[in-house]
C-alpha cells in the first residue's frame, strides 16, 4: 500500500512540492476497509466449448463485500438462469453449458464489487467461443512445372478463433524438409525458390492445428510434378487436359524476384511490447540469400533473431526505438534486389505510476496518482465507487488534478474506491485504489520471537513489519543496549526492516524493534545467528581417464559446525545417472568403467539452509580411435595407386599413425597384409603395388591406447601381371644319402610371382670341376633331389623363378655338399693323465678330414667304471659319453669316483654318425676322503656313561684308517666346555664314554678318515640323567615346615591382594593384570613333563641360537669343497659338481640331526643343584 503524506498541512500547490511516498503494507482484514479486486479473468477471455465457462472475481474487504455482474452493459441476474451459478464467499461466474450453447454466453461481463466503505469494479471480460471450422470442400488441381521456375502451394486455412497453427506434411505424416530454397511463409504458405525434379510428390498437404479444441484439419493433397526441358515434349500433351501447367519463362538462372512482399517498400504497423516479424522471400536461379539492416540504427542485438533460414527478422519487446526502415537484400550470383518495409510503433496504454491503495489518518493528507503513457497519448477518466467522479458527491477535501487526485485534511468516512480509466484506440487500463481513513494504535505483524540465520559477510535484513494509523516510527535497539541502531552498519527501511551490510560474528544477538505512533506503541523481539561461510577446500580437478578406467573426484567441504551440510552431483547441470557405476561418498564421487557418455562437466554443490557452495570440473575420456571411412582408390597405375580416406573420431587421443593392409583376392582371399604406415598428420598413401594381385585395401588407425578396428574394404583394383622380379631365398644343398644331393629353396608367395604359371629351373654343377650346369624346371615343389652323386663333395647351386610372362633376374650361386657317409678311421694315440682322485684329462690324435666323410661336427669320450681298485663291480656298467664339438685333441672327466678303475675310448662323429672307436685305455683314481658315517645313535644314556653306535660310510672312497670322536658339554647358558677327542679303531662301529657328568649336555662329532685325510662329519646331542640323591634331597625340603608355611604366607598375600583387587574393580579401578600375563607370559613358568618330573625339553628354538665359544658347523656335517678345475676343459654334457675335503670346525649349532630314540633328553634343571653341577 502507497501512501503519499505531506510534510506541512499547507495549501495544494505547497502539497504537490513536498509530498513523499511511503511503502505500508496492505491494511490488516480484521480493520474496516474498502473492497479490493485480488483476482479477475483476462479481458479477452477465448473459452472451449466443450468445458464449463469460469468467469473469475475475487476480492477482499470488511465488512465483507458483495459481488453483481453486468453483461453487455445491463445488470446479469444469475437467479434467473438455472446453469449460472456464483461459488460461495465469491464473485466467480461458473456458468454450465452441458446440452447447452456457448454462443448464448457470449458477451462483455463486468464485475462490481461493494460495501459500505465503497465500490470496486473489474475490467470489462469478453467473452468468445473458441472456433475451428473445417476446411472448405474444393477441388486441387496437379500442377506441372518446370525445373527451375519458382512455385507457391497455397494452404489459406479456415479462419479461426484464436488463429490456427499451420505446418506441411507428407501422407506419413512426416514434416516436409524446408531449407534456404522451399520454405513456408508467416501466411502458411509453401515457398519455392526454384524448383528440381526432386520436388515432385503428390502428397503436399498442409496442416491446421487449433490449440484451443485440440483439434488438427488437413487439406486435400497437392501433386507436384517437376519436369526437365526433354521431359516436357514427351508428357506436356497427357497433362495440358487435366493439368495447371507452370512456365511463365524459361528456366535458366535468373536474378532474384520478390515473391512476398510484393512492390518495392511496404508498412508494417507493431504494438510495443508485442514481437515484429518481417518477411522477405525471393525465388531465383541460383536460389538468392536473403540479408536484413536497419537503414537508420543497429539491430538490437540481444532482441533479434533471424528465422526460417534468414527469410524472418523478429525482434521481439518491441520499443519505440525499433521504429524506422528496414531494409531487406536478396542476392544470387547474377544480383540483387532489395525491399523497403517502414515499421510504425503505436503503443496501447501502459503504467508509469499505478495507483495504489492510500491510508490516511483524520486530519492527515495524501494524494492517489494514476500516470500511464501510450501511443497516441491516452485520455484518463477518474471514477469514485464505479461512477464518473463527476457525478459523485462533492468533497472538499479531494482534488482532482489530471492524473492525480490530492487528499488534504480528511475526515472519517471519506474511505471510498477510486477507479482510474487510460484509454486509446489500442486499448485501456482499468485500476482500482480506495482511501481509507483510520485511526490505529501501531501494531506488529512479523511473528515474535523469529531467529534470522546468515553467513558471515552477507546482509542481513531483520523484518519488522507493522501497521498503524498515523504510520508508526520504527526503532531498533540490540541486547540491553539504550541507544538506537542508526548508521554503518546499521539501515533502518522505510517498511521497518533493518539492514545489516556486511554480517560478522559480533552481530550475533537479540534485536528488538519499536513501533510508536501518537496512539501508542508495539514492540517485537528477534534473534540472529552468523554463521561460518560452506565453503569447498579440496576441489575435483580435471581429470583425462581410459575407457574403462576408473576415476575419482574429491569434494571435501568446510562448513559452520551448526549445520550438517548435504552434498550433491550433478553431470551437465542434471542429475548423475542412475546407474550402479556411479558411487557418491562422503566427500568424493567415484566412476568405475568409465565410457564416452560419462564425459562432460561435474559440479559439487554443497547445500546448508543457509547458503552453498560448487565446484565444477572436466572429465575426457579417452580410447583407442574409431575406424577411418570413405576410402577412396585414385591415381591409379600398373605399380602404384593412392590411397585417401576419412579419419575416425581419436576419442581426445591424438593418432599416431595409419597401418595400410592389403588382400589378395587372387591368391590369399580373407588374409590381411601389412602393406605400410604413414603419420597420424596424414589420411592418405601413396602405395607401392606388384604385378597379378586383385589388390584391397584397409586402414587401422593407431592411438596411445591402441589399434582401432579395421576400415571397411575399400574396392578392389587388379595390376597387370608380369615376369618375376625376384627369385626364391634361402637356397640350400645338402644330401641325405650318401650318393645323392638334396636341393630346397623357399618358394615365392603368390603376390611374388607376378603372374601365372610360376615354375623354378634348378641349376647344378660340381664344384672346381670344369662341367657344363644341368638345370630342370619344376612346379609347385620346393625341393629337387640329385642322384648317383659322389660323396660328400661340393657342389654349385642356383635356382630362377619364371612364369608365363618371362624369367626373373639371374639369381646368385650358393655351395652346397651331396650327402654324407660314417667316418672310417678312429682317433689315435689316446692317453690319459689323472689330476686327482675326480678328475682325469684325455689326449688324442686327430684323425684324417678324408676319413670323415663329411662335415667333421666333433669328438666323444665314451667313459665307465669298472669297480673299486681291490674290487670289480658285478653288476651292469653304466657308460657315460662326454662330447667335445669342433677339432679339439683333449678334454677333461670330472665327477670321477676316488679309488677306482676306469676304461674309455674316443670317437669322431659327423652328420651321418659315429665313427669306429679307439682302442680302450684303463685308468685308476687315486684314494680320497669318506662320506660321513651313515648314521649315530646314544644309546643307554646313564648317571654317567653313554654308548654310541654308527655306521660305516656309504662311500669309503680309500682304505678307512679309523674315526675320530670329539665331545664337549653344554652348560645352561649355551656355551661349550673343553672338546675331548678319541681316536677309535676302524672295525669300531660303536664306543662307551664313561665318567661323564650327571644331568648334562653333551655335544658328540663323529668323522672316518682314509690316508687322504677326514671325511665329513656327524653331529649329535645327548644328557646324561640326574643323580637320585640330589633328587630325593630336593623333594625333602618340599616336605619341610618352615617351606610349608612360608608357601602359606605367600597363598594368604595373594589371597588378599585379590580381594583388594576385586573391591577396587567394583569402584571403577580397572587392573589389567591378567591381559599382561597373557600378553607376555613368563618363560619361565612352563608345564613340567608328567613322566618323569622333569622340566620342559631343552627347547628347539633355543638350538637355533649359536653358543659361546662353538666352532662347529650350523649343519652338523662337513661338505667337500667345490673343485676348483675349471669346467671349461671339460666336455660339452659335463654337469658334475665336485667338492675338496673339508676339516673340523668347532662351531656348535643347536640344530639337531635327528631325535634320539629314547626320548628322554631334557634341559638343565633349574634347580639350585643343578645349577652348581652345572659348567661354568
Amino acid at each position: 500500500m502507497l501512501r503519499k503524506r505531506c510534510l506541512t498541512p499547507a495549501g495544494p500547490p505547497l502539497i504537490l512540492l513536498v509530498c513523499h511516498v511511503i511503502t505500508a503494507l496492505d491494511v490488516p482484514l480484521d480493520l474496516q476497509q474498502p473492497p479490493t479486486l485480488t483476482h479477475q479473468s483476462p479481458k479477452d477471455y477465448i473459452v472451449d466449448p466443450r468445458e464449463n465457462i469460469v468467469i473469475q472475481c475475487e476480492a477482499k474487504g470488511k465488512p465483507t463485500p458483495s459481488f453483481s455482474w453486468t453483461r453487455n452493459g445491463t445488470h446479469f441476474d444469475i437467479e434467473k438462469d438455472a446453469r449460472v451459478t456464483m461459488k460461495p464467499n465469491s464473485g466467480t461466474l461458473v456458468i454450465d453449458i452441458t446440452g447447452g450453447k456457448v454462443e448464448n454466453y457470449e458477451g462483455v461481463y463486468q464485475c462490481t464489487v461493494r460495501n459500505e466503505h465503497g465500490t470496486a469494479v473489474s475490467n470489462n471480460i469478453i467473452i468468445r467461443q473458441s472456433r475451428s471450422p473445417l476446411w472448405s470442400k474444393e477441388r486441387v488441381d496437379p500442377i506441372l512445372i518446370q525445373e527451375g521456375n519458382s512455385l507457391i502451394l497455397e494452404c489459406r486455412p479456415p479462419a479461426g478463433l484464436p488463429p490456427p497453427i499451420i505446418f506441411w506434411m507428407d501422407n506419413y505424416f512426416q514434416r516436409l524438409t524446408q531449407s534456404e530454397r522451399v520454405s513456408q511463409g508467416l501466411n502458411g504458405d509453401l515457398y519455392f525458390s526454384n524448383v528440381k525434379t526432386e520436388d515432385t510428390r503428390n502428397d503436399y498437404i498442409c496442416y491446421a492445428r487449433f490449440n484451443h479444441t485440440q483439434t488438427i484439419q488437413q487439406k486435400q493433397p497437392i501433386s507436384v510434378k517437376v519436369l526437365s526441358m526433354d521431359a516436357i515434349n514427351e508428357t506436356i500433351a497427357a497433362f495440358l487436359n487435366d493439368t495447371e501447367f507452370y512456365s511463365d519463362s524459361p528456366a535458366g538462372e535468373r536474378r532474384p524476384t520478390f515473391m512476398i512482399p510484393k512492390g518495392q517498400t511496404s508498412n508494417k504497423l507493431v504494438l510495443r511490447g508485442h514481437v515484429l516479424k518481417l518477411e522477405c522471400i525471393a525465388e531465383g536461379l541460383p536460389t538468392p540469400e536473403i540479408q536484413w539492416r536497419k537503414e537508420s540504427g543497429e539491430l538490437p542485438s540481444k532482441r533479434t533473431f533471424h528465422e526460417n533460414f534468414q527469410k524472418t527478422l523478429k525482434i521481439i519487446d518491441v520499443t519505440e526505438a525499433d521504429a524506422g526502415l528496414y531494409r531487406c537484400v536478396a542476392k544470387n550470383s547474377l544480383g540483387s534486389i532489395h525491399h523497403i518495409i517502414n515499421v510504425t510503433i503505436m503503443a496501447s496504454p501502459y503504467w508509469i505510476t499505478e495507483p495504489k491503495n492510500l491510508v490516511l489518518a483524520p486530519k492527515e493528507t495524501g494524494v492517489l496518482i494514476c500516470r500511464a503513457n501510450g501511443i497516441p497519448d491516452p485520455s484518463i477518466t477518474w471514477l469514485m465507487n464505479g461512477i464518473p467522479i463527476e457525478n459523485s458527491p462533492k468533497d472538499l477535501s479531494r482534488k482532482v488534478d489530471r492524473d492525480s487526485i490530492i487528499f488534504s485534511d480528511v475526515q472519517t468516512g471519506s474511505s471510498a474506491v477510486y477507479q482510474c480509466n487510460v484509454s486509446n484506440e489500442f486499448g485501456y487500463l482499468l485500476a482500482n485504489a480506495f482511501l481509507n481513513v483510520l485511526a490505529e494504535p501501531p501494531r506488529i505483524l512479523t511473528p515474535a520471537n523469529q531467529m534470522y540465520q546468515v553467513i558471515t559477510n552477507s546482509r542481513a535484513l531483520l523484518d519488522c513489519a507493522s501497521f498503524g494509523s498515523p504510520i508508526p516510527k520504527i526503532n531498533w535497539f540490540k541486547d540491553d543496549q539504550t541507544s538506537i541502531l542508526d548508521g554503518d552498519p546499521y539501515v533502518i527501511h522505510d517498511n521497518g526492516t533493518l539492514e545489516i551490510h556486511v554480517a560478522q560474528k559480533d552481530n550475533n544477538g537479540k534485536y528488538t524493534c519499536i513501533a510508536m505512533n501518537d496512539l501508542g506503541k508495539a514492540e517485537n523481539r528477534v534473534q540472529l545467528e552468523v554463521k561460518d561461510p560452506t565453503r569447498i577446500i579440496k576441489q575435483p580437478e580435471y581429470r583425462v581417464v581410459q575407457f574403462a578406467g576408473k576415476v575419482i573426484f574429491e569434494c571435501k567441504v568446510k562448513h559452520d559446525p551448526t549445520f550438517t551440510p548435504t552434498i550433491m552431483w550433478l553431470k551437465n547441470n542434471e542429475e548423475l545417472p542412475d546407474n550402479e557405476r556411479f558411487i557418491v561418498g562422503e566427500d568424493s564421487l567415484t566412476i568405475g568403467e568409465v565410457t564416452e557418455i560419462d564425459e562432460g562437466t561435474y559440479t559439487c554443490i554443497a547445500n546448508t539452509s543457509l547458503d552453498k557452495d560448487s565446484a565444477s570440473v572436466e572429465l575426457t575420456v579417452y580410447d583407442r580411435p574409431d575406424p577411418s571411412t570413405d576410402l577412396e582408390l585414385t591415381d591409379e597405375r600398373e605399380r602404384s595407386i593412392h590411397l585417401t580416406w576419412t579419419p575416425g573420431f581419436d576419442h581426445n587421443s591424438i593418432i599416431e599413425k595409419y597401418i595400410v593392409e592389403y588382400e589378395d583376392g587372387l591368391h590369399e582371399p580373407g588374409v590381411w597384409h601389412y602393406l605400410t604406415e604413414v603419420p597420424g598428420t596424414k589420411s592418405n598413401a601413396h602405395l607401392e603395388l606388384s604385378p597379378h594381385v586383385l589388390y584391397s585395401f584397409r586402414v587401422v588407425s593407431m592411438n596411445e591406447v591402441g589399434r582401432s578396428q579395421p576400415s571397411s574394404p575399400s574396392r578392389q583394383y587388379q595390376t597387370a601381371p608380369a615376369a618375376p622380379d625376384e627369385n626364391p631365398s634361402k637356397v640350400e644343398g645338402a644330401g641325405n644319402e650318401p650318393d645323392n644331393l638334396v636341393i630346397t629353396w623357399e618358394t615365392l608367395t603368390g603376390i611374388q610371382s607376378n603372374g601365372p604359371g610360376l615354375q623354378y629351373k634348378v641349376h647344378w654343377k660340381q664344384k672346381d670341376v670344369d662341367d657344363d650346369w644341368t638345370s630342370v624346371t619344376v612346379a609347385n615343389v620346393s625341393k629337387y633331389i640329385v642322384s648317383g652323386t659322389q660323396t660328400f663333395v661340393p657342389y654349385e647351386i642356383k635356382v630362377q623363378a619364371l612364369n608365363d610372362l618371362g624369367i626373373a633376374p639371374e639369381p646368385s650361386t650358393v655351395v652346397g655338399y651331396s650327402g654324407e657317409d660314417l667316418p672310417m678311421a678312429a682317433p689315435g694315440n689316446v692317453r690319459v693323465r689323472v689330476e686327482n682322485s675326480t678328475l682325469a684329462e684325455v689326449h688324442w690324435e686327430p684323425v684324417s678330414l678324408k676319413s670323415v666323410r663329411g662335415h667333421q661336427k666333433g669328438y666323444k669320450i665314451y667313459y665307465w667304471k669298472e669297480g673299486s681298485v681291490f674290487k670289480q663291480s658285478r653288476r651292469h656298467v653304466e657308460k657315460k659319453i662326454l662330447t667335445f664339438s669342433g677339432d679339439k685333441t683333449h678334454g677333461k672327466l670330472p665327477g670321477l669316483d676316488p679309488f677306482s678303475l676306469y676304461k674309455l675310448n674316443v670317437r669322431v662323429f659327423n652328420g651321418k654318425g659315429e665313427g669306429p672307436p679307439s682302442p680302450d685305455e684303463q685308468f685308476e683314481t687315486p684314494e680320497g676322503v669318506p662320506s660321513a658315517p651313515a648314521f649315530l645313535k646314544i644309546l643307554n644314556p646313564m648317571l654317567d656313561f653313554l654308548t654310541l653306535e654308527w655306521g660305516a660310510p656309504s662311500h669309503h672312497n680309500g682304505l678307512l684308517t679309523g674315526y675320530t670322536l670329539k665331545y664337549q658339554p653344554i652348560n645352561s647358558t649355551h656355551e661349550l666346555g673343553p672338546l675331548v677327542k678319541i681316536i677309535i679303531p676302524a672295525n669300531e662301529t660303536n664306543w662307551t664314554l664313561k665318567n661323564l657328568n650327571y644331568s648334562t649336555r653333551y655335544k658328540f662329532y663323529l668323522h672316518a678318515q682314509t690316508s687322504k685325510g677326514p671325511g665329513n662329519i656327524i653331529t649329535e646331542e645327548a644328557v646324561t640323567i640326574m643323580d637320585e640323591a640330589m633328587a630325593s634331597r630336593q623333594v625333602d625340603i618340599a616336605t619341610q615346615g618352615w617351606f610349608i608355611g612360608l608357601m602359606c604366607a605367600i597363598a594368604l598375600l595373594i589371597l588378599v591382594l585379590l580381594i583388594f583387587c576385586f573391591v577396587k574393580r567394583n569402584k571403577g579401578g580397572k587392573y589389567p593384570v591378567k591381559e599382561k600375563e597373557d600378553a607376555h607370559p613368563d618363560p619361565e613358568i612352563q608345564p613340567m613333563k608328567d613322566d618323569d618330573g622333569t622340566f620342559g625339553e631343552y627347547s628347539d628354538t633355543e638350538d637355533h641360537k649359536p653358543l659361546k665359544g662353538s666352532r662347529t658347523p650350523s649343519n652338523r656335517t662337513v661338505k667337500k669343497e667345490d673343485s676348483d678345475d675349471s669346467l671349461v676343459d671339460y666336455g660339452d654334457g659335463g654337469d658334475g659338481q665336485f667338492n675338496e675335503d673339508g676339516s673340523f670346525i668347532g662351531q656348535y649349532s643347536g640344530k639337531k640331526e635327528k631325535e634320539t630314540a629314547e626320548g628322554n633328553e631334557s634341559s638343565e634343571a633349574p634347580s639350585p643343584v643343578n645349577a652348581m653341577n652345572s659348567f661354568v
